[in-house]
């Protein structure tokens, strides 16, 4: 019994959950999640020789706390199913998880998938505050300086 092409089951894992997505080749799926707290979530779902890769960027590299965001990633680590954060060659934070292509279903995409936007969104706001707070004040005195909305801000304002 020849097995299914994982692409395919890709495909119509995404069509089925309406979730947006592009190809930008046979084997790379580039999907944006929804969420609340981190209102999308860019994922690239990969398909290798042997397994498939899911990749999500988080958050950029964070311009303060690098040690204790990076300490905050690590403990969440090991609680975590199918993917662990991870950093790229810049410092920029990402989910990411591997699968054995014969491990492909429709069950296991939507678990990953689930993991990664569960993850990145419950994940967002404790990052920014641990590596963004100083640029995070300075953003709320510009918005309060100019008249600005305060409203995207408003889950930070114990930091000022």
């Amino acid at each position: 019994m020849a097995a299914i092409d994982p692409r395919i089951v890709i495909e119509e894992f995404l069509d089925s959950h309406d979730l947006e997505f592009d190809q930008k080749d046979p084997n790379t799926f580039l999907i944006t999640l929804p969420g609340e707290k981190k209102l999308q979530t860019h994922c690239a779902l990969i398909v290798g020789d042997h397994s498939l890769s899911i990749n999500a960027f988080v958050i950029r590299k964070p311009d303060d706390n690098e040690a204790a965001v990076h300490a905050w990633c690590m403990a969440k680590n090991a609680a975590m199913y199918g993917i662990a954060f991870a950093t790229n060659e810049l410092g920029d934070i990402f989910l990411v998880g591997r699968l054995p292509l014969g491990a492909v279903t429709d069950r296991e995409i939507d678990r990953l998938v689930g993991a990664v936007l569960q993850y990145s969104d419950s994940s967002f706001n404790p990052l920014l505050e641990l590596g963004f707070a100083n640029s995070i004040r300075r953003e709320w005195a510009w918005r309060v300086n100019r008249g600005e909305s305060l409203a995207n801000l408003d889950a930070f304002k114990h930091l000022i």
